[in-house]
């Protein structure tokens, strides 16, 4: 048996260009993932067909299992490979759906990985990046799972590197945020209109990049705020943190991220939060560590 982790993408940046033909857009973020704390888990054995199964705190918000991108993904890279043999998968779901860190793409990058090795296809993951491509546009980097530079429509990918791992505090109060509505928000408003891509600075220290870091946005942050208020409010709680030192929401939502000076001030937060807000989802982490 395989196993591996699927770890949740924070966004630090997004910039979101306007929608192309094609329905998808051109975007710019700078892209981390988190450490085990904050992972799903994928395991795939040999089988004579093609078997899945969810288990986890949250297997009960993953609705239909063969609309399910790991599903999509195994099957892809049966095609891909040109080979009949089966797995039988199981994920261990961690993280929140629909929550805007990534996880079904995590899910399917891991996926794509850990199949690649069982079935034995080339080492480089070049055909797995093109192959996610066509599955999501987080999908590329989740095959990774590093800190990235994220372009295009979420095919070109920059390896970049922080000058430490950030200890962060992730947050969400179960809010599902739609991708597909955020976006739709975005576009009914003008948005993109002014995008472009960024060159970030090679940074000496974290306060460095923390500097940096309050000048950029994210810009799906406002319009799933539209739709979701209670987003404002959530950034609001992280803000009102005493060592919070910055904080934005990931993605398109809801999941939002403070960022701490060392692991035990995050840790210490989320048990703050936890004991105010039993049913939220708040886990503490390392940013950027892999």
């Amino acid at each position: 048996m395989l196993i591996t982790l699927a770890p949740a993408k924070i966004n630090l940046t997004l910039y979101v260009g306007p929608a192309k033909k094609n329905g998808r857009h051109p975007l710019d973020s700078l892209l981390v993932f988190a450490d085990a704390a904050a992972a799903d888990r994928i395991t795939a054995e040999e089988a004579d067909t093609l078997q899945f199964a969810v288990i986890g705190p949250f297997a009960d918000q993953c609705g239909d299992l063969n609309d399910n991108l790991v599903f999509k993904a195994a099957y892809a890279l049966q095609t891909v490979l040109q080979t009949d043999r089966g797995a039988r998968i199981t994920l261990v779901k961690h993280l929140p759906v629909a929550s805007g860190i990534g996880g079904g793409s995590a899910d399917a990058g891991a996926t794509l990985r850990l199949l690649n090795q069982l079935w034995g296809g080339p080492e480089s993951y070049e055909h797995l990046i093109s192959l996610g491509a066509q599955l999501g546009g987080d999908v590329p980097a989740c095959i990774l799972s590093q800190t990235l530079l994220m372009r295009g429509e979420g095919e070109r990918l920059i390896p970049a590197q922080l000058p430490a791992p950030l200890p962060a505090l992730l947050v969400n109060t179960g809010t599902p945020c739609s991708t597909a509505g955020v976006f739709k928000t975005f576009d009914d408003s003008g948005g993109g209109e002014s995008f472009r891509e960024t060159n970030p600075p090679k940074f000496k220290s974290t306060t460095a990049l923390l500097n940096w870091l309050g000048g950029t946005y994210n810009d799906l942050e406002a319009p799933a705020i539209v739709r979701h208020p209670e987003i404002a409010q959530t950034l609001a709680t992280l803000k009102a943190l005493p060592k919070a030192r910055f904080v934005r929401m990931s993605g398109s939502g809801a999941t939002c991220f403070a960022l701490f000076d060392t692991l035990d001030q995050a840790k210490q937060a989320m048990a703050e939060l936890k004991a105010e807000h039993p049913d939220w989802w708040c886990v503490a982490t390392q940013l950027g560590a892999g």
